[in-house]
């Protein structure tokens, strides 16, 4: 063995770095649930799939489609729309829009389902109100369409995802060229052919990429279709796995569920196969806002201005107005506050620290097998949460039960579950699930520091350890703190894997809105709904800042 290497049969086969096996680890824990559903789904104790393609099955896949076909078009329409209106053109308002229509972000869509319900529901101010003015006694008198319906899903879900596809859709739009624009103009294209005809097709690869996370966001979604009453494939797995006790059958449902999100990748990929779209090499000049006037301004202005509205004006208000009530006051609220805080630091913690780790190791080392291994990691974000879930538990709940098995044996004590029976689970499903997060803007700040920073810490005989505390995390240390609070942000607001996986007698402010309003009481369910949107807007407002500092459009 010389210089870091040894000797294989006259070969010299470098040795494994502690940052190459670091990142390898770190990809297989990201993998382990994954794995773990499909040896589940593969190797079931019993054998429900028959039965379930014969009842089930076909219902809740057909409901996951008409959901995610829905909010996917809704989302893409508002979205896209809202985005156009603000990147090319002047209207009232407009500053102070282009920002807003960010705001139902900080919105779970599950709070908006409840304040939906209570709004529109028979008892609630809409229908009274109908019945006081036209004299009629009850429902029979008269017709309104159901509010827990398929429809209404699709309707909160669209304005609560949408600026998914608003954020990416506005920045490939303020990205192209005017000149392209100005040319179409020229030549007597219309606003509505200039969009369809130049400003759409050169947008479509992040506007497809802002659609595609919408709809892994409603196959994602468990708060608004159980309230709702909508039987989908992730409520599904709730019903086979907590209600009959089947693991292999909501195993085998949540690979259903990766499969339908792979496809959904692999067709949105292989759509813009032969379409390219590039940006010339010399510098280009942006659009120029064209100014609205008259009835067109005032139209841009209640187009922008009605989803954020309908996202997030309408359900904050209606919390509000029930938290208005004792609430406050009610046992409970402060642990589940508390609760939270403390998972979601933990998991920011240890998702971004092990992102910064991963990301470093790939960079410094240059190993081939970490370097494949990195796009890896984000499958856990497309993995919707009830299968991380499951995914997580059922291999810790084994583990668990032959450590104790083994400690008991060889002392007599029982330490009981000790990842299972604590929030230990939470926060490995919520570092899987949101890794893909702080990877991402890790990988990003690393891409921003020139090669020559770290290449001169290299020759002055510093280590990759060094050059990350020395060079590299004093430069990318507010990336590193926004990827730490988006995930903390997120982790507040996850609901599937949070059920599954809490400990017994352990809420989060989630599981107690979720609970709560389950059982019609807003009063209680308001307050911790209003403290998760005041956690979320928080990541908005970073969102806008940056968006902002980018390519803010000019106020009026």
């Amino acid at each position: 063995m010389s210089d870091g290497k040894a000797q294989i049969r006259g070969v010299a086969v470098p040795w494994p770095d502690p940052w190459s096996v670091g990142a390898v680890v770190v990809a297989a824990l990201v993998l382990v649930p994954i794995l773990a559903v499909a040896a589940m789904a593969l190797f079931p104790t019993e054998n429900p799939w028959p039965h379930l393609v014969a009842t089930t099955l076909p219902r809740y896949a057909g409901n996951t489609v008409l959901l995610m076909a829905g909010t996917g078009a809704l989302a893409a329409a508002v979205g896209t729309g809202c985005a156009w209106l603000v990147a090319m053109h002047r209207f009232p308002g407009r500053g102070a829009l282009a920002w807003a229509l960010l705001l139902p972000l900080g919105v779970p869509a599950y709070v908006s389902a409840y304040a939906l319900v209570d709004f529109l529901d028979y008892a609630g101010p809409v229908q009274t109100a109908m019945r006081a003015a036209f004299g009629w006694v009850d429902a029979r008198d008269y017709w309104f369409p159901p509010v827990r319906s398929r429809g209404a899903a699709v309707l909160v879900l669209g304005f609560a995802l949408y600026p998914y596809v608003y954020l990416m859709a506005r920045a490939a739009f303020a990205e192209q060229s005017g000149a392209g624009l100005e040319v179409a103009r020229a030549l007597g294209a219309g606003p509505w052919r200039r969009f369809a005809r130049v400003g759409l097709p050169l947008a479509r690869p992040a506007v497809a990429a802002g659609v595609a996370v919408v709809m892994m966001e409603t196959a994602n979604d468990f708060g608004v279709v159980s309230y709702f009453g909508v039987q989908t494939l992730t409520t599904g797995i709730f019903t086979l796995w907590l209600q009959a006790g089947n693991a292999g059958g909501a195993a085998q449902i949540a690979c259903v569920i990766l499969v339908a999100v792979a496809l959904l990748a692999l067709v949105e990929r292989v759509s813009r196969r032969r379409r390219r779209f590039w940006q010339t090499a010399r510098a280009q000049r942006p659009p120029v806002p064209m100014a609205l006037e008259g009835a067109a301004a005032w139209a841009a202005t209640v187009a922008c201005a009605v989803p954020v509205a309908l996202g997030f004006a309408f359900p904050v208000a209606v919390m509000g107005w029930h938290a208005l009530g004792s609430g406050w006051l009610a046992p409970g609220l402060l642990e589940a506050l508390g609760n939270t805080v403390g998972v979601a630091a933990a998991a920011a913690v240890v998702t971004t620290a092990l992102a910064v780790f991963m990301v470093h190791g790939v960079r410094m080392t240059g190993r081939a097998l970490p370097r494949a291994l990195l796009p890896v990691t984000m499958v856990g974000y497309a993995a919707p949460g009830a299968v991380l879930g499951l995914g997580v538990l059922v291999p810790l709940a084994a583990f668990d039960n032959r450590v104790a098995d083994g400690v008991l044996a060889l002392t007599g004590w029982d330490p009981g579950l000790i990842l299972t029976g604590s929030a230990a689970a939470l926060v490995y499903a919520y570092a899987v699930r949101f890794f893909a997060i702080a990877q991402g803007s890790v990988d990003a700040a690393l891409g921003r520091i020139p090669p020559a920073l770290p290449m001169a810490a290299r020759s002055l005989g510093r280590g990759p350890g060094a050059t990350l505390r020395a060079v590299h995390l004093p430069l990318m240390r507010r990336s590193v703190l926004v990827a730490a609070l988006l995930v903390f942000v997120d982790v507040t607001k996850e609901l599937p894997a949070t059920l599954l996986l809490r400990p017994f007698g352990f809420d989060t402010l989630a599981t107690r809105v979720h609970d709560q309003a389950s059982l019609e009481r807003l009063e209680q369910a308001a307050p911790a709904a209003l403290v998760i949107t005041a956690v979320g807007l928080v990541a908005v407002l970073l969102l806008a800042r940056a968006e902002g500092a980018r390519d803010a459009p000019a106020p009026l």
